[in-house]
């Protein structure tokens, strides 16, 4: 694995390219450009590109006769395809020719950030999978305890059909690494394999987001475009965090699920679509048909095959394997020496709860990377919370409001008092959050 990840910029736009070089920069990766495919194309044979940024419409030749070349000459580099004029056939054809991800312009430096992450996290998996140290069953996931073992059973069952899949556990647990293994070693691997998270959407956009719509379906539908299900078909959709899918969420979800049809948003045409359903979610979804507040017949249709993903607390020495295997990863993609932990700081990691999992884990260990610089990392680097090697004197005639407090201070102190980013490790939205600091302050 290089130090830094190197990505190759291709745009007709000077302007794009100056935008894609200083936001790239800032987050760390080694950035070249050109403005035509016929300048990247002797760049992909002198340089060890990771990841190439093509504009989808170019003179002479286009994006996509760029993704066809890379794939047939260099199929080891990841590809992204921006675009200022999305269309259907343009998402489809890009994600079906080998782009990983699709991104429209205007475009903001978090989701262009976002999106080459992903990349670069699919990109170090593969690499972590042809390791010959690598264990050859593991899926390039991170961890060899009795608990993940059974996980990695799972995931080749359910790899090995194409039922629907429903991948439980706490959030930062890593169910989205779990559905990608699952589709990347299915017989659907070289078709796309589309992430959805069922709280972001809107109940006014649902239609449109998961089937499309069509020129003029609407006011400012200036441009058709493809839905999830439409981008997917042939390969897997992701549902995350299913179980806070509104009602009428799921009742779509169930109709497309139950047919294999839809219709976009202004067109009266029937489409049908192939495409596996791995959901996600931290609740109990039987819990929640109990409650009523999940319909029990989109319930069963999704949870043929259940894989229950475990705490990090209950993976034992899992932890620091993820530890070495972090402080590898944000060393390299930093170009940073990587640093070593004194005994006490493994022993206080490996003995902290982790409410935020891997999730918390891994925000951690990215963060004492850049702060910390001398080596070894010690006790007194890591949060309050951590400090400790042994549990904390609790009193037994505490109320539940003062321990609630003192876990809510320890995740914002944790996140640097990101409201967030402590409301997805707690579980509950940001309002609510802000509701119980409220109340503690009186």
């Amino acid at each position: 694995m290089p130090d830094t990840i190197k990505i190759l910029a291709v745009d007709d736009s000077a302007s794009t390219l100056e935008v894609l070089k200083r936001h790239l920069q800032s987050g760390g990766y080694e950035v070249y450009s050109c403005s035509r495919v016929a300048e990247a194309l002797p760049l992909l044979d002198e340089l060890d590109i990771d990841l190439i940024i093509t504009d989808y419409r170019m003179p002479e030749a286009t994006g996509l006769d760029l993704i066809k070349h890379v794939r047939a000459n260099h199929p080891d580099i990841e590809i992204m395809m921006i675009t200022g004029h999305p269309t259907i056939t343009g998402a489809v054809e890009a994600i079906k020719d080998g782009a990983g991800e699709y991104l429209a312009k205007p475009f903001t430096a978090e989701e262009l950030l976002s999106a080459v992450q992903r990349i670069v996290d699919r990109l170090l998996q593969k690499r972590v999978l042809g390791s010959l140290d690598s264990p050859p069953n593991n899926f390039g996931i991170v961890g060899s305890s009795e608990e993940m073992k059974l996980v990695f059973q799972r995931i080749n069952k359910a790899s090995s059909t194409s039922a629907n899949a429903l991948i439980s556990g706490d959030s930062g647990t890593g169910k989205e690494l779990v559905a990608r293994a699952i589709h990347y070693n299915s017989d659907r691997r070289s078709a796309p394999f589309v992430p959805v998270n069922c709280t972001a959407i809107p109940d006014s956009l649902i239609e449109s987001e998961l089937f499309g719509h069509v020129k003029g379906a609407f006011t400012g539908a200036k441009d058709a475009r493809a839905g999830f299900f439409e981008i997917a078909h042939g390969g897997s959709i992701f549902l995350d965090e299913i179980g806070d899918a509104s009602p009428n969420m799921q009742a779509k979800l169930l109709r497309v699920i139950q047919s294999k049809e839809f219709c976009k948003v202004g067109s009266s045409q029937v489409r049908t679509v192939d495409t596996r359903i791995l959901a996600a979610s931290h609740k109990d979804l039987k819990q929640l048909v109990k409650d009523g507040g999940f319909r029990e017949d989109l319930y069963y249709r999704i949870d043929v095959v259940d894989i229950p993903v475990p705490s990090l607390a209950e993976r034992g020495d899992d932890i620091l394997a993820l530890i070495n295997h972090f402080l590898d990863k944000f060393s390299k993609t930093m170009g940073r020496t990587r640093p070593t932990l004194s005994d006490a700081a493994l022993r206080s990691l490996r003995h902290h709860q982790w409410p935020g999992n891997v999730r918390e884990l891994e925000n951690l260990i990215h963060r004492l990377v850049v702060i910390v610089d001398h080596d070894p990392i010690e006790v007194t680097d890591l949060p309050d919370a951590m400090r400790f090697t042994l549990p904390r004197e609790g009193r037994v005639d505490r109320s539940l409001a003062e321990v609630e407090k003192e876990h809510i201070s320890n995740v914002l102190t944790m996140t640097n008092n990101n409201k967030t980013r402590a409301a997805e490790i707690l579980g509950i939205n940001r309002k609510t959050l802000r509701e119980k600091l409220k109340r503690f302050e009186k």
